[in-house]
């Protein structure tokens, strides 16, 4: 099986006079062709564009400046992956600024849709406009290591005002910081989407307390979804397999089939391309769509993941 990048090359632009963040591993430039073939009109719902910075310019804000990783390139690798849509989050390296992932969704011929992160003070005008241009939804981030604190009130105020365009919220968290973050999130008036599971403690029990509270926050509130994505970000065995069929990120298997196989209408999958933010390793695009069928493990649930969940969320207009 083919492995991940170890030492991907830091060799890519960040243009625009930016800097990358010393020790920014770049996204790897040759990824392998899935073994396993992707459903028909299968959706990448969850990726980013990263500037360019001479065209985009990084925000102030920004905790962390990466290499540019354009729509073009985007596109790219949805081809060689197999893919047929994307799902654009936008990045926290560009604040409420929405104009890269807003030009990704104006050059992907009505394949991409986007998330958006909003301000107070975004006017209907521009939100109309984002709606018009594929963008179906807002990012919340509560990962402090990544944005500064918004108040609850505010992004309660921006939840109702993009419920009527049908739009939903995002949600990053870390599986700590659910208990504390719970009465927030059960207050949203519009369909909520979780990032990564929650970000659970793989090395921990899946029938502990922590990552129990995860699926009882979901079978209590059916309008709340999750990504069971990004398991490079979560693993602790990391990228290798053992040989033969195993699944690389082997421990976080168990957790997302868990999630898959109890929330099958819920439930959404991204390859998080270009990684950013990775300290220990850069994956293989192509490794990560092979790891799909351990979690998604029949043709039905496939199917769902990849294409019925994804098309009813965001292609539904």
């Amino acid at each position: 099986m083919a492995q991940a990048n170890d030492k991907p090359a830091n060799d890519k632009v960040t243009s625009g006079g930016f800097t990358k963040t010393p020790g920014w591993l770049d996204w790897y430039t040759g990824p392998t062709k899935p073994r396993f073939q992707l459903p028909a009109g299968s959706v990448d719902a969850h990726c980013h564009v990263f500037g360019p910075g001479d065209k985009f310019p990084y925000a102030p804000e920004r905790k962390y400046t990466p290499c540019d990783a354009s729509w073009q390139q985007l596109f790219a690798l949805r081809d060689h992956l197999g893919f047929e849509r994307n799902v654009i989050v936008q990045a926290t390296c560009h604040g409420s600024d929405n104009s890269a992932m807003v030009d990704a969704l104006k050059n992907a011929q009505g394949k991409a849709r986007g998330v958006a992160t909003v301000k107070r003070s975004v006017s209907d005008a521009e939100l109309q406009a984002m709606h018009a241009a594929g963008v179906r939804g807002v990012r919340f981030n509560f990962v402090k290591r990544l944005v500064d604190f918004t108040p609850k009130d505010e992004l309660m105020e921006i939840a109702a005002r993009i419920a009527p365009l049908g739009w939903h919220v995002v949600i990053y968290f870390e599986a700590v910081d659910l208990p504390e973050l719970w009465d927030f999130f059960t207050a949203l008036p519009t369909t909520v989407v979780v990032d990564h599971m929650g970000r659970p403690d793989v090395s921990k029990p899946i029938d502990g307390p922590e990552f129990e509270l995860f699926l009882k926050f979901m079978r209590q509130h059916p309008n709340v979804w999750s990504k069971v994505s990004c398991p490079e970000r979560l693993s602790t065995t990391g990228p290798r397999a053992l040989g033969g069929e195993q699944a690389a990120y082997r421990d976080v298997v168990p957790f997302a089939r868990k999630v898959v196989e109890e929330f099958s209408d819920r439930v959404l999958w991204g390859t998080d391309w270009p990684h950013p933010n990775l300290k220990d390793h850069m994956p293989d695009d192509g490794l990560l769509v092979d790891f799909i069928p351990h979690i998604a493990t029949t043709a039905q649930l496939q199917q769902k993941l990849l294409v019925d969940n994804p098309m009813r969320l965001y292609w539904k207009d």
